[in-house]
């Protein structure tokens, strides 16, 4: 879509409601029919899975089923300082928004006054017209100025503002998709650690017992040397990973409470998150993602950008707007005597003027004209800005979906091997007890089960990062901002977010919150 710069035809003058410049229409954005994995059973993309969707998204964090979660997100919510920041953007596009309809209406109206000491000069011709050299001045009165819209200028700019407006509370609800999804990757990632570092202390003790009985061996002489320098080797290895897994745990633990709009603590000993440590949530066997086409409404980022554009090409009007000449209504009524006490002194201190006014620019040596130019360039800008949202916005949901399903497999065949190395263990630790095997194998079967289990664990992990990031990409969660009982409601934003939403933050540290 272009707009093209220059004088607006009669016809499309009328058309467009007596403004000059284009009317805007959301320009075409690529997206594909179907997702690449449609076909998996893992996907709903029917038609009823698509209306299920809507409901899915607007809450997804519940289908992972953990009430901790739960309780983080709705906090999240309402205390982040960036969600807090993004609704006072909000409130400024309003401000702005009402600055622009002020336009509409009369520009200048003010009430004025003022007295001057007036001295006449003796040095001029015609000295006799006025024998008072010296004399006082009052002035009282009220000014008036209205621009009349003729060409559309004011009401373009506020389809602008209006627009802005709008992209303030996509950018709003964008910064809730990233902050639910951000949050929810936090308290994965903490479960995950969590578990990886219980698999590993198991396993410590497990390989200290093993590491006993291959000293005892060696000191009976029914092993080499080589036997318990090997299991200490793997125990020594194991021990060394829990102090890297708490590190880990440490920074996404900090990373949570900043989420959350508290300072950084360990929130995993807190009454409530510590019921649950270890549990990784589990993702549901069947996850609704709808069509590509739900990205146009679904995602907020792709909205705003539309938004931009469509509060660009009003500008284009309002640049269109300054070809035509400026016409206007001014007045002044007051009051003017040389004594204060005289300025009410009935109808004789009155003054006044009316009349209508215009000024044209012209000559202008193609300055207006270039500036249509540069607001249609501008447009165009944002309109490939748009077309190129929808793009990422495709792709990120195909990157997740493989992640998601990828990571599936890969859990569950971790799994199964995880079973089959502890089955092979606990038979090698007999054999090895009764001098049926030689310490290598069971050595070497130790150190694989670690492995395995720790590599298991983090799988399960990355399936429910998986589905969150997927649920990011679909756009998910914004809803939250229209209240409980409202989570299905149509993609159309209201103007402004809840106040609750961008209140002004507490002195006092906010108490921990973290329901079980």
């Amino acid at each position: 879509m272009a707009c093209l710069a220059g004088c607006t035809p009669w016809s499309q003058y009328v058309r467009n409601g007596f403004r000059v410049g284009p009317n805007y229409a959301r320009p075409p954005a690529p997206v594909a029919r179907d997702w690449i994995d449609a076909k998996d059973d893992s996907l709903a993309t029917d038609a009823l899975s698509v209306r299920r969707s809507s409901d899915d998204l607007s809450a997804w964090w519940t289908v992972l089923d953990d009430p901790v979660l739960d309780a983080l997100v709705q906090r999240a919510a309402r205390e982040n300082l960036t969600v807090r920041q993004a609704g006072f953007r909000v409130l400024e596009a309003r401000a702005q928004l009402a600055i622009a309809k002020g336009n509409l209406f009369p520009q200048v109206q003010q009430a004025v006054g003022d007295y001057s000491r007036n001295k006449i000069s003796e040095s001029v011709t015609n000295q006799e017209a006025s024998p008072k050299k010296w004399f006082s001045l009052w002035d009282a009165g009220f000014n008036l100025a209205w621009e009349l819209d003729f060409w559309g200028q004011f009401m373009r700019a506020v389809e602008s503002a209006a627009a802005d407006l709008d992209a303030s509370v996509e950018n709003y609800d964008d910064v809730l998709v990233t902050l639910l999804a951000d949050v929810a990757t936090a308290y994965v990632r903490i479960r995950t650690l969590e578990n990886r570092i219980t698999v590993a202390e198991r396993n410590v003790k497990d390989q200290k017992r093993l590491l006993e009985v291959a000293r005892a061996k060696f000191k009976g002489e029914l092993v080499s040397e080589i036997a318990p320098d090997q299991a200490e080797v793997t125990l020594r290895q194991t021990q060394a990973l829990i102090p890297s897994l708490k590190i880990q745990q440490r920074q996404a633990e900090n990373q949570l409470c900043i989420l959350l709009g508290l300072p950084p603590r360990e929130v995993s000993k807190e009454q409530g998150f510590a019921t649950a440590a270890g549990r990784i949530p589990q993702a549901p066997a069947e996850v609704a993602v709808g069509i590509p086409a739900d990205l146009l409404r679904r995602r907020p980022d792709v909205r705003r950008a539309e938004r931009q554009a469509a509060s660009q090409c009003a500008q284009i009007g309002v640049a269109t707007a300054e070809l035509y000449p400026h016409i206007a209504v001014t007045g002044t009524i007051g009051l003017q005597a040389e004594y204060f006490p005289h300025l009410f002194d009935g109808s004789k201190p009155m003054v006044g003027s009316v009349g209508p006014s215009f000024h044209w620019n012209i000559l202008n040596y193609g300055r207006l004209q270039n500036n249509i130019h540069v607001q249609d360039a501008r447009f165009l800008q944002l309109v490939t800005n748009y077309q190129n949202t929808v793009l990422k916005a495709n792709a990120e949901v195909e990157n997740a979906l493989v992640a998601f399903l990828r990571s599936q497999e890969r859990a569950g065949y971790l799994g199964k091997g995880t079973v089959a190395a502890r089955k092979g263990l606990k038979v090698a630790e007999v054999n090895f007890q009764n001098d049926k095997v030689d310490f290598v194998a069971v050595a070497l079967l130790e150190e694989n089960l670690a492995q395995q289990e720790d590599d298991w664990a983090q799988a399960q992990g990355d399936v429910a990062l998986g589905l969150i990031q997927l649920y990011r990409a679909l756009g998910g969660g914004w809803q939250i901002r229209l209240g409980a009982g409202q989570q299905s409601a149509a993609a159309e934003p209201p103007a402004a977010p809840r106040p609750e939403t961008i209140r002004t933050p507490p002195v006092e540290e906010a108490p921990a919150v973290i329901a079980p």
